[in-house]
């Protein structure tokens, strides 16, 4: 691990008050957790970094030792660092400032069962579900309660003891001259019980593999990235332990039609040349059915039509948003020897004087290559 000093891991002062430092660990914490780092190697040692930073400094006992000895004073591996005199007793004081690092500081038979891990399943959306919102059933594969012993591990009929090394504290002490260290209890694993006769279904873990249907409530307007945390259906914790919880993770599929973008829909919609040039109503999709959109005559491709309210309502609320329709229009083909003379007509009035007319992003254009040709030949 790093050894940064921890007061410039969170970016705080020396005497930074406890407040001060939890409100820099929660902003450093969202930023670099590894949901949001996507597997920056990095950044995840810095995310690791600051949690030990968290941990030393929001601990009285532990930032004082840091405080007075640096990195040495919360360095398990390096317990002869504390030269003194007197009559004072060094196990004591080892065990009262550095008790909470091994898991002791007098907390005998208060060990605690590890909780389950969280789990995250990734959920597919069609567009229209993930507007209006439905509810889904999934399959999760994963660790539960045993129902044979009621998540105990021990054999129906019998129960857990108190462990006979540690006596329940889930450490044990071991002495070196005048240094005491405290150490996770062998025997037991720091539980601070032993299960002498293990259920024969789960082998004395308290839980079992198991793929699992949920019904999963979708709230309306949901859109990619958002997470929808199922509390206690994550894995089950060995020996009883509380459940983790279960995130599903919201990924809304490509639509034919629309693009999302927040609260918004875009779509492209062909208009005939006809259209365009006369004007006239068509139809277009939205997500609630088809509406009219009028056309105003000479309009241009990538004209954008905005249709109020028909686009999407967050799932934080607000304001529902708009489509807006971007108008392309479509030249015509595979014509018929009368159609293309029609057209060629139709083109040669407006040649000459009335192209300016007609045509005036045409003839600005050439104007403007032609001048370009004339100032590199002058």
């Amino acid at each position: 691990m790093s050894k940064r000093d921890y007061y410039e891991a969170l970016g705080v002062e020396k005497g930074a008050e406890a407040k001060d430092i939890k409100k820099a660990y929660k902003r450093l914490a969202m930023k670099y957790h590894p949901d949001r780092t996507k597997g920056d190697k990095e950044l995840e040692i810095k995310f690791k970094e600051i949690q030990e930073a968290y941990e030393i400094l929001s601990d009285d006992q532990k930032r004082a030792a840091y405080d007075r000895y640096g990195h040495d004073g919360v360095d398990p591996s390096r317990a002869g660092g504390f030269g003194g005199g007197g009559n004072a007793d060094f196990g004591d004081i080892f065990g009262d400032v550095f008790g909470d690092i091994f898991g002791g500081g007098g907390r005998r038979g208060q060990s605690r069962a590890q909780r389950g891990s969280d789990l995250r399943y990734n959920l597919e959306l069609s567009l229209e579900d993930a507007v209006r919102g439905k509810s889904v059933d999934i399959k999760v594969p994963t660790w539960v309660s045993c129902d044979s012993c009621d998540g105990s591990g021990a054999k129906k009929g019998t129960s857990a003891k108190t462990c006979p090394t540690c006596h329940g504290a889930g450490q044990v002490t071991m002495r070196q001259g005048f240094f005491a260290v405290q150490q996770t209890c062998p025997t037991c694993n720091g539980r601070g019980k032993i299960i002498p006769e293990p259920c024969s279904k789960c082998h004395g873990e308290g839980r079992v593999e198991k793929t699992k249907t949920l019904s999963v409530k979708i709230p309306a307007g949901v859109d990619t990235g958002d997470r929808i945390r199922l509390t206690g259906e994550g894995e089950a914790g060995m020996h009883g332990a509380p459940a983790g919880d279960l995130y599903v993770q919201v990924h809304v599929k490509d639509h034919p039609i629309f693009v999302r973008d927040g609260n918004n829909l875009y779509c492209d919609v062909p208009i005939s040349f006809a259209v365009a040039a006369l004007g006239g109503d068509i139809a277009v999709p939205t997500l609630d059915g088809r509406v009219k959109l009028k056309i105003p005559a000479e309009t241009q491709t990538d004209k954008m039509f905005r249709l109020r309210g028909k686009g999407v309502q967050s799932v934080r609320g607000g304001g529902v948003g708009d489509l807006v329709c971007k108008v392309v229009i479509e030249t015509p083909v595979k014509l018929s020897e009368q159609q293309k003379e029609l057209l060629r007509q139709l083109d040669a009035t407006m040649e000459g004087e009335s192209e300016a007319k007609h045509r005036p992003k045409s003839k600005g254009f050439f104007d403007g290559v032609k001048k370009f040709f004339d100032d590199l030949t002058s």
